[in-house]
């Protein structure tokens, strides 16, 4: 057990197989915590449902700024050609809907892809480059082979006695409390 001095932040600690993590977030899930993270070398199945995670909103976002794009598209091309500057080119009529689909996907492709990447950053709270976890040394290690879960200490249901005593119990071992 080891404790850093200073404000806690949250808490680090490590277990010994994908089955316990994926335990350990059932079991953190239902006292009610939210502001955790599971750090394992690879990914888990399941893991999302037992760590309560919902639906990312992303595609959403992302259909609608293609539609958006598409539509704005379409619509400054009909303006342009039809209400304008109207003019007849080799009798064709004002509004030719055909020539005017490779601009309008092309720009529903142009604002999905710029919102996709927009909106993964700020879901994902990104730009985040250094985050109080990386403080740990043991934590190093959950890339090569290691299963680590953190609690921040900004969740609701977060007491450092309390939270400890749970991790603990579902397994954890190595457990550290991380401050700033």
């Amino acid at each position: 057990m080891v404790t850093t001095s200073g404000n806690p932040v949250g808490i680090v600690a490590e277990f010994d197989s994908p089955a316990s993590l994926l335990h350990a977030a059932e079991s953190l899930r239902d006292a009610g915590y939210r502001r955790f993270d599971c750090h394992s070398p690879f990914p888990i199945h399941g893991m999302d449902r037992a760590m309560g995670l919902r639906r990312s909103p992303l595609g959403w976002i992302v259909g609608m700024c293609a539609l958006f794009g598409a539509s704005g598209g379409l619509l400054l091309q009909w303006w342009t050609s039809a209400v304008d500057y109207p003019f007849v080119i080799s009798g064709k009529p004002f509004f030719s809907y055909q020539a005017f689909v490779p601009v309008t996907f092309g720009l529903g492709v142009l604002l999905g892809a710029v919102a996709a990447v927009i909106g993964m950053l700020a879901l994902s709270r990104l730009p985040m480059l250094h985050h109080p976890v990386f403080h740990s040394d043991r934590f190093a290690r959950f890339s090569d082979e290691g299963f680590f879960v953190s609690i921040e200490s900004s969740d609701k249901r977060f007491d450092s006695t309390e939270t400890r005593s749970l991790i603990e119990s579902v397994g954890g071992r190595n457990i550290e409390t991380i401050a700033d």
